[in-house]
């Protein structure tokens, strides 16, 4: 028939020949190729259950951005027994435990190969304020706190945290049974009201470089006025030395005019702060010793509140 082009049997056999030939070589490519992946991941395999990738002791943890808390204190806070398979460690959880420590605002965790260990990258919270929390307990209470009669008490009932009583010695104890005691919890605070509990199993760098500024009272009551408070003293041209919400009625600043008395706190206080600032001026036109205290309770009408005991001495030396 026209069209047709006759194929001899000599075609067909090449054909076919050069078909298998093909279907062999890539029989032997992917062998080649299954056999070369199996050995790189059973090398690698191999590579990371010896010895040498393992986490021995604390030491090979590195510790970064701390600042506040001492090298020993942040590898305390992993939870890692020792000595570790290093792929076993899981690096985002370390992270996250990092971050329940109030002190500590990101935490970021890596493996390092060469040498093997961890790198811990930290953020702290800055403190800004060292801090008194006053509590209130019952004497009859178990105390556990270092008090003034210096009593031994036993470890597993102490608080870890800093804590200091003013309670009574025990000749007041005895007269004055059931009675209320104060309690002083020393912290530190951080601009935005943050608490960080100083702890006896964790104690602070000895380096690091504490705020000067001082709070008294309870977080509790203070927490709503504290952030744009401690932002209006940080731009006055008055230094604060301390601040006192011990009082919810009268809050009381000790600054370098002398004691200063703001009243309740409340939406008023940035404008008491800059009254505050004009008076600055006021230890050139009084004896700073005869000035009891301001008052900026109505900030319309400032008051300063003199001496009276030191102005009758004064008055009757010769």
């Amino acid at each position: 028939m026209a069209g047709i082009v006759s194929v001899s049997r000599a075609d067909l056999e090449g054909r076919r020949k050069k078909l298998r030939q093909q279907r062999q070589v890539k029989f032997l490519q992917a062998v080649w190729r299954t056999f070369a992946v199996s050995s790189l991941a059973s090398g690698l395999l191999w590579t990371t259950i010896q010895p040498i990738w393992v986490l021995k002791t604390s030491k090979d943890i590195v510790i970064l951005g701390n600042h506040l808390l001492p090298d020993e204190a942040v590898q305390s806070l992993l939870v890692l027994s020792y000595p570790q398979s290093l792929w076993r460690i899981e690096p985002y959880r370390l992270a996250e435990s990092l971050k329940q420590e109030p002190t500590i605002a990101q935490a970021t965790v890596s493996r390092r190969l060469f040498p093997p260990g961890l790198i811990v990258q930290i953020d702290e919270r800055k403190p800004v304020a060292i801090a008194e929390r006053i509590t209130r307990s019952n004497s009859d209470s178990r105390n556990c706190l270092v008090s003034s009669t210096q009593e031994e008490s036993s470890p597993t009932d102490c608080p870890t945290e800093a804590v200091f009583s003013t309670a009574p010695t025990r000749t007041e104890q005895g007269r004055h049974k059931g009675s209320i005691n104060k309690q002083v919890t020393v912290g530190l605070l951080d601009a935005n009201g943050v608490w960080m509990p100083l702890k006896k199993e964790k104690p602070l760098n000895p380096n690091a470089e504490l705020p000067n500024l001082k709070v008294i009272g309870s977080l509790e009551q203070y927490r709503p006025y504290w952030t744009p408070l401690y932002q209006a003293i940080t731009q006055s041209s008055v230094k604060v030395l301390e601040i006192d919400f011990q009082d919810p009625t009268n809050l009381i600043l000790k600054t370098e005019l002398g004691n200063v008395h703001f009243g309740a706190p409340n939406f008023q206080i940035l404008e008491k702060i800059k009254v505050l600032a004009q008076m600055r001026h006021l230890p050139a036109q009084l004896n700073p010793s005869q000035i009891e205290y301001i008052d900026i309770k109505n900030p319309e009408y400032p008051i300063v509140q003199m001496n009276q005991k030191k102005q009758l001495l004064n008055a009757a030396k010769p």
